[in-house]
């Protein structure tokens, strides 16, 4: 029995192709964000609105999330070459994408309970006041999201659709939750201001909690299939296919798993004909470009 290393020298530093440049942009919109919650939630509880004071409480844990991103993005850099950790500190970003998503959670959580008191016990609402606060927001917005989205579609340009950034993601799925919200603030408010309909305001309120949730719940699904090293089928199958396609060799055992935005990392036992070796497995394994660390266990048949 004999084992092989895709590199005999190799270090563990598996971070993103735009690391540095998605932090970044993460901790510009972090800025944005601080400026804006004050804004909001000041002119939420003067004017009425549950709406926009919903939005601006929203936007408060966002900020907090995003400054956990942020966070994520610098303790991964800082600690990259770290021999404390086994394959790196790649994962952090997932890490501080699932703390993210819970937080979003518990917004979704806070706003649904909010929204629902106050379509029992409706409360006076200064609609022009509110209406353009609410559409500084949503400019704001805008404007954090194209940042984010720059970096979030760089990561799909230059890489294949399993080297997502998560923690980028994370950042980018609260802008836009916060986007809606704002949108939804400016029609219920409109709608109150012209058209009577008080009942809305709140009732925006709560359409925006559950898109929230579903946003958060299916942001959690990602990170934690990442943090539990979940098999990436797609990879499993092609190593598969490589490995015994020639006839002369069967894997035994196999593990897949990421261990960074665009790195894989695989051990592959083989049982084998005299005629094969991990040698002649790990040629076979190096067309598969998402594997940055990989470990081949040879025996013969």
């Amino acid at each position: 029995m004999n084992s092989s290393h895709l590199n005999y020298s190799h270090d563990h530093m598996f971070l993103g192709a735009a690391h540095d440049e998605n932090a970044k942009r993460t901790l510009w919109v972090v800025a944005l964000t601080v400026v804006m919650m004050v804004g909001e939630i000041s002119a939420g509880y003067i004017t009425g609105s549950m709406a926009l004071l919903a939005d601006g409480f929203h936007m408060a844990t966002h900020a907090g999330a995003l400054g956990i991103a942020a966070a994520a993005y610098g303790y991964a850099k800082r600690h990259a070459r770290s021999q404390r950790y086994s394959f790196g500190t790649g994962k952090v970003g997932d890490l501080g994408g699932f703390a993210s998503a819970l937080i979003l959670g518990m917004v979704s959580l806070g706003i649904a309970v909010e929204s629902i008191m106050r379509l029992v016990q409706p409360t006076d609402v200064q609609f022009g006041t509110a209406t353009l606060i609410a559409i500084v927001g949503l400019i704001v917005n805008i404007v954090s999201a194209l940042l984010l989205g720059h970096g979030h579609s760089h990561d799909h340009d230059h890489h294949d659709h399993h080297g997502n950034d998560n923690n980028l993601k994370s950042a980018y799925v609260h802008v836009l939750a916060d986007a809606l919200t704002s949108v939804l603030a400016i029609a219920a408010l409109l709608a109150g201001r012209y058209l009577g309909w008080v009942w809305l305001d709140p009732a925006m309120g709560l359409v925006g909690a559950l898109v929230i949730a579903r946003w958060a719940w299916t942001l959690m699904g990602v990170t934690a299939g990442v943090l539990l090293d979940q098999t990436d089928a797609h990879i499993a199958e092609e190593i598969r296919e490589r490995v015994e396609k020639p006839g002369d060799a069967t894997i035994t055992d196999l593990h897949v798993w990421r261990v960074g935005p665009q790195a894989h990392a695989a051990i592959v036992s083989v049982l084998g004909e005299p005629c094969a070796s991990a040698d002649s497995i790990r040629e076979r394994l190096k067309p598969v470009h998402e594997i940055s660390h990989l470990t081949v266990e040879f025996r013969p048949a």
